[in-house]
């Protein structure tokens, strides 16, 4: 009996340390799979085509999710935060689109833009900011030397706040309207691929300290002046001091 005894207690202790063991790596994968979700930052967008032409306006998509547009070599840097639902954002593009393309198409500057979502609470539920910001990721990443004049119809045909924003069918037309006309660009903006890159970009850029939008800064300095911001072509004295 004392040697059933004792088996019979092996056993137990073996089916406890058995189960104990299984709980421990259950925990672990329970807790390696939702740091994964929680690290998930879906497809990162990045650029399709590069123009062969040495001197030619480029683009690329930094590691921070800013969408640089410019030709190699420009002096001047500019970097604009903005989200397409922003009607203050559309005030700045409509006053400084042309100064900020001009300096680009010259060679002068180089715009890096951060378009973020955190207005769609404005869009009646359809996260019009979230939406149009995975929008600008599918252009820029199919070709981003046409991207500046896309965002320049985004902003003519912005919804007003508290509407319910453009639908997707909407953005596929802009953006085939501006040359994009490839269907993988289509099928990018209706199927929301880089929304969850949208929503950590935005994360970083708000926890970054960034308290509205447009936020605009040249050469690394935040340009705060209302004139500078808002009247017609208020930014291209800023860019020409710049650049001397």
């Amino acid at each position: 009996m004392r040697g059933g005894d004792r088996t019979r207690t092996i056993l137990i202790q073996v089916g406890v340390a058995a189960v104990l063991i299984a709980l421990i790596a259950a925990i672990g994968i329970s807790i390696a799979v939702k740091q994964s979700n929680k690290n998930d930052t879906g497809p990162v967008p990045s650029v399709a085509a590069q123009p062969a032409a040495p001197d030619a306006v480029t683009g690329s998509i930094t590691d921070k999710g800013e969408i640089k547009i410019g030709k190699p070599g420009a002096k001047v840097d500019i970097r604009v935060i903005a989200d397409l639902q922003c009607p203050a954002c559309k005030m700045f593009e409509t006053a400084n689109a042309k100064a900020i393309e001009d300096a680009v198409n010259a060679g002068t500057a180089s715009v890096r833009y951060n378009i973020i979502a955190f207005l769609d609470q404005s869009s009646g539920g359809t996260r019009y900011s979230s939406r149009a910001a995975n929008a600008a990721y599918c252009v820029a990443g199919s070709d981003p030397t046409k991207f500046l004049p896309w965002l320049t119809t985004m902003y003519e045909q912005q919804p007003p706040e508290g509407g319910t924003g453009l639908p997707d069918e909407k953005l596929v037309q802009i953006a085939q309207a501006a040359g994009y006309t490839d269907p993988a660009v289509a099928e990018c903006i209706t199927s929301d691929k880089y929304d969850k890159y949208v929503q950590k970009t935005t994360k970083d850029v708000l926890n970054s300290g960034i308290k509205s939008t447009p936020t605009v800064y040249v050469d690394g300095k935040q340009i705060t002046s209302s004139q500078e911001l808002m009247q017609p072509d208020g930014l291209r004295p800023v860019i020409e001091a710049a650049a001397k």
